[in-house]
């Protein structure tokens, strides 16, 4: 893979998300997984069980996905808890009268929800091994052309 894309880490780490899921499972769940193997479906079930068992509030439910060193998408659990949206944007200086239509649809509740965003030009570009995303937009923007 490497020769075909001319692949360099940005880390020696590279697969330290899934070693540490695979590490994870062998010593808190007991079960012997594969280091350079994939996680089958009764494995994903018991590391979702141990991720629910060890919940730190420290750390965010979101997580991103990277190709050949570029990260494509990101993505997270949302915020849906009107009371605290509106203290952390007074928190962050965001005057709460500029948002309040967001804040208020989730006044009726809402159910736990997420999303993710994905970077198609920058998928494109990795995809084609081109060296500018400016080649994979149709309209790219610079500061010599805001306009199409």
């Amino acid at each position: 893979m490497d020769r075909v894309y001319n692949f360099v880490s940005t880390s020696d780490n590279h697969c330290l998300a899934t070693v540490g899921f695979k590490r994870t499972l062998n010593q808190e769940a007991g079960v012997e997984i594969d280091p350079l193997g994939d996680l089958n479906t009764e494995s994903e079930r018991k590391l979702d069980q141990l991720v629910l068992e060890n919940d730190d509030p420290a750390y965010s439910n979101s997580f991103d996905v990277f190709i050949r060193g570029e990260e494509i998408i990101s993505g997270a659990q949302r915020v849906h808890v009107p009371e605290f949206l509106a203290t952390r944007a007074e928190a962050c200086g965001i005057d709460v009268k500029t948002i309040s239509t967001y804040i208020d649809s989730f006044g009726c509740g809402a159910p736990l929800h997420g999303g993710f965003g994905v970077g198609l030009e920058r998928v494109v570009m990795l995809f084609c091994a081109l060296n500018n995303i400016r080649k994979t937009s149709l309209f790219p923007r610079d500061p010599l052309r805001i306009a199409p």
